[in-house]
């Protein structure tokens, strides 16, 4: 639990990084005036990619910590993956466009919207963490994809709308909450919790 608690304070400065690189990036893309549907079509490319990202982490820590058996470890990394980033990048953001009063706010569940492509980035990503150990570069990139797909699910509950810039810091703290706590879930707590129970 010590370690834990270090890896997620750990984890705030980056989180933090990536969700200043988001509000000006939500900033360029509201002045673009994207379509709903080109913003639905970037949400649906960074959230598998998160998936595939945070599946590779959460395999390969809870294999390096642990002798169980590919089974235990593919069951760990898929609903260790699918739960958090559907919490990152659809509901915590829907939280926020709810209670901000977006004008478009909906849920976009990946796993049950496009499961194919959602499952699919997951077995990969399961199958690479089981054989690749190795969790840095895997979680850095899972971080920063995790704000684009939060930030365009955001971004859609905003096409058209006008004069919400006053609503930024608030939008801010929401993207901040949806990467940091379900990304260091997903990568740290949940394979580590795994692996300890297993040891005892």
């Amino acid at each position: 639990m010590r370690h834990i608690a270090v890896e997620l304070a750990r984890h705030v400065p980056f989180t933090a990084l990536g969700t200043a690189i988001g509000g000006a990036l939500l900033i360029a893309v509201a002045s673009l005036r994207p379509t709903e549907d080109v913003l639905e079509g970037l949400f649906y490319v960074f959230h598998p990619l998160h998936v595939l990202l945070s599946a590779i982490t959460t395999a390969a820590m809870y294999a390096k910590h642990s002798k169980a058996s590919w089974m235990r470890i593919a069951a760990v990394g898929y609903f260790g993956t699918i739960v958090p980033a559907t919490v990152s990048d659809s509901l915590i953001p829907y939280i926020g466009e709810t209670l901000l009063r977006l004008p478009n706010p909906e849920a976009h569940i990946g796993f049950l919207e496009k499961p194919l492509l959602v499952n699919s980035m997951a077995a990969i990503g399961i199958i690479v963490g089981y054989w690749r150990h190795g969790t840095k570069a895997p979680h850095a990139g899972h971080v920063l994809i995790s704000t684009f797909a939060s930030l365009f699910h955001i971004a859609m509950a905003l096409a058209g709308a006008g004069g919400w810039i006053p609503l930024l810091p608030a939008l801010l703290a929401f993207l901040f909450l949806a990467v940091w706590v379900p990304c260091c879930t997903s990568d740290i707590v949940f394979p580590l919790l795994f692996a300890e129970e297993e040891g005892d």
